[in-house]
């Protein structure tokens, strides 16, 4: 399967820094993680963050970090900055490492399940804080209540990968490298 992208990547590579257009397309990309959240929040854990961060780990590659942080302290002024919140700084950023350390995979299929596990580990992942603010009980209680919706979660993000990869990344490369 082509997952190239329109254009070569090459003219990204040797720039520090962030150029003007970088920082708005980093910066809507950002905003569209929160609207997107927002919008899809009456629905128990099904969402597309998963898989915009997926791409944009690809495409941006670790210019992502800016988008995840962009995107966690956008939600903190939301939603007020909790326990939950710390979280949101490590969970995304371990899901763009993962991304970029397989970035030469080109097969949807292997995305789609490194989503689908993702979403599986959510909730493990989002455990750890109350590990020190209830002890290892606190943290357990947490995880294990929520493992229904970890399961929605990742069946969730393995068909939401499946079909929607390859349009999103597409036009995720054309519009970062036009």
């Amino acid at each position: 399967m082509n997952l190239r992208l329109p254009i070569q990547q090459s003219s990204h590579k040797t720039k520090k820094g962030l150029t003007v257009k970088e920082l708005a397309v980093l910066s809507l990309s950002a905003a569209l993680l929160v609207v997107l959240q927002i919008s899809l929040g009456f629905l128990p854990n099904i969402e597309v963050i998963s898989l915009l961060i997926i791409v944009f780990s690809l495409v941006y590659k670790w210019k992502t970090l800016y988008v995840i942080y962009g995107f966690a302290l956008l939600e903190g002024l939301f939603y007020g900055f909790g326990i939950w919140w710390f979280m949101y700084l490590y969970v995304w950023t371990i899901l763009c490492i993962i991304v970029i350390a397989l970035k030469k995979n080109k097969s949807v299929l292997v995305w789609s399940l490194v989503s689908g596990f993702f979403g599986l580990s959510f909730g493990f992942l989002c455990s750890i804080p109350y590990l020190f603010a209830g002890g290892i009980g606190g943290m357990l209680a947490w995880w294990i209540s929520g493992i229904p919706f970890d399961i929605i979660h990742g069946v969730a993000n393995f068909f939401i990968t499946l079909y929607l990869f390859k349009p999103i990344y597409h036009l995720v490369g054309k519009l970062y490298y036009q």
